[in-house]
């Protein structure tokens, strides 16, 4: 026997039961009329169609009828009737009996059916605030995935993707031997259905075109759920090729900005050599005596402007490389006083009459770091010092040592930095508002001097008020 006759057999027993312990109550505690009794059997016969159905209610029907007839109609104690108008009666009692279970029942179904479509539409309204709230900790179909099984309490969840032709599983059940229906689906929209294995296979479209398809294992979701669920995991699934296409727009745009920003850049630092080697070879051309002194002075500066070009040229293309490849330390011990203070002489050269002071509180032992690298970051923290500060300021080097670190600050009297930006401007090509139009620059050189500091195990702050900043590079000294 199967479980839903069992189960319906064992209701039309209880119903029955019921009827004769209301036909006991009738006849012996409570003794009442004929119509009130009838009304009685008719209240029950709603009650079991609300909570059981129809059958059961058609089955207590019977049952009251024939209890009806034998205990409360004359002649009493048998199935006939005397009365005439008895017989209408009696099937009045069964046609209403009948008419209220079948009511009563549907009104049931209708209810149950109202109540199911509500939880359909709040499992896919949940749905697609989970889809809202994806993130990059995993791939997005599979994420999908997973949150389908977890909402509608499926057993084994498969997404295909068209596009990259992954798999992507969720739920206890592998779900295997769909792979193929499921590709299938996904190129010519095709439908697939196992009843004796509960699983279904529907394509995900995008419009017209489908995408995808997913293998659903468990309880059967009316057509309209399924189709949403579907749709919903289209939008998913392209919201997150809109996120992937629009971070690689920002990167595309990022270096553009950056090829762009270095062309500005090395235009305008290589005129200021070409320059000087233009006017120092127009003058030697035009010199009688090549052999007089100051034949071999415009030659030496010429030299000297040959080098400073090299070593922009060196410089810009580093630039470019730091800030798009990682960086390589390569860790040698040497002094750090005599490194900055040769990246000090080297920029005296470059800025006139600007002033430099280098002031060192007590001697630093040899630590181990980057010689190329830490001579770039303090390039670029002295020409950021030297283009945010007025002209008749000086800009200040100052080594010192704490627990741990051997420092190098580098101090202006310029403007300050609001406290607002500070935590930013260390952000590729971020430049303050305020400045932009003002003072040339990428935006890069903080960038980059704070990823040297951090590819030696060390850090790069600033410490900023109205009138005086200072950026501080730490390295370690007792890095191996």
């Amino acid at each position: 026997m199967s479980p839903r006759i069992g189960r319906f057999a064992w209701r039309a027993l209880i119903s029955i039961a019921a009827v004769a312990a209301l036909t006991f109550a009738g006849r012996s505690f409570t003794p009442i009329n004929t119509t009130t009794q009838g009304f009685t059997y008719l209240l029950l016969v709603l009650v079991v169609a609300s909570a059981w159905g129809f059958l059961e209610a058609a089955v207590c029907s019977l049952a009251a009828t024939f209890f009806y007839n034998f205990y409360f109609l004359p002649p009493v104690g048998t199935l006939t009737i005397a009365d005439p108008q008895n017989w209408m009666a009696l099937f009045s009692f069964l046609a209403v009996a009948l008419v209220a279970s079948r009511l009563s029942d549907t009104a049931r179904k209708r209810g149950l059916e109202a109540l199911q479509r509500q939880n359909d539409l709040e499992r896919l309204y949940t749905f697609s605030r989970a889809i809202l709230l994806i993130d990059n900790s995993a791939p997005v179909a599979k994420q999908l995935a997973h949150k389908l099984a977890e909402l509608f309490g499926f057993s084994g969840v498969v997404l295909y993707d068209r596009r990259s032709g992954e798999l992507y599983r969720a739920g206890p059940s592998d779900l295997g031997g769909v792979e193929e229906q499921l590709r299938d689906s996904a190129l010519n929209g095709t439908f697939f259905a196992d009843p004796r294995r509960a699983w279904v296979i529907t394509a995900v479209r995008l419009g017209s075109e489908p995408i995808a398809s997913l293998a659903l294992e468990g309880p059967r979701l009316p057509d309209s759920v399924l189709q949403g669920s579907a749709n919903l995991v289209a939008i998913g699934l392209e919201r997150a090729r809109s996120q992937e296409l629009a971070q690689q727009l920002a990167a595309d745009r990022q270096s553009e900005q950056l090829r762009i920003a270095l062309i500005d850049a090395m235009a305008h630092e290589l005129k200021t050599p070409l320059t000087s080697i233009k006017a120092a070879i127009t003058a030697l051309a035009d010199t009688n005596d090549r052999s007089s002194g100051s034949a071999g002075d415009l030659v030496k500066i010429a030299a000297e402007e040959v080098e400073r070009l090299q070593n922009l040229i060196d410089n810009a293309v580093e630039l470019a490389r730091l800030d798009t490849a990682r960086i390589e330390v390569r860790l040698q011990s040497a002094d750090l006083t005599a490194a900055v203070r040769e990246v000090a002489d080297s920029v005296r050269k470059e800025i006139e009459d600007r002033r430099l002071e280098l002031k060192s509180a007590e001697p630093l032992p040899p630590i181990a770091f980057d010689r190329r690298l830490v001579t770039l970051a303090l390039k670029q923290l002295i020409d950021n010092a030297l283009k945010y500060s007025p002209p008749d300021t000086p800009v200040t080097i100052q080594l010192s040592r704490d627990d741990s670190d051997a420092c190098v600050d580098v101090t202006n009297r310029g403007e300050g930095i609001p406290p607002a930006e500070q935590p930013r401007i260390f952000e590729r090509f971020y430049r303050s508002p305020s400045v932009q139009r003002r003072i040339p620059g990428s935006g890069l050189g903080l960038s980059i001097a704070s990823r040297i500091a951090e590819a030696h195990s060390g850090n790069l702050t600033v410490l900023s008020k109205p009138g005086e900043t200072t950026f501080r590079l730490a390295l370690p000294m007792n890095r191996a």
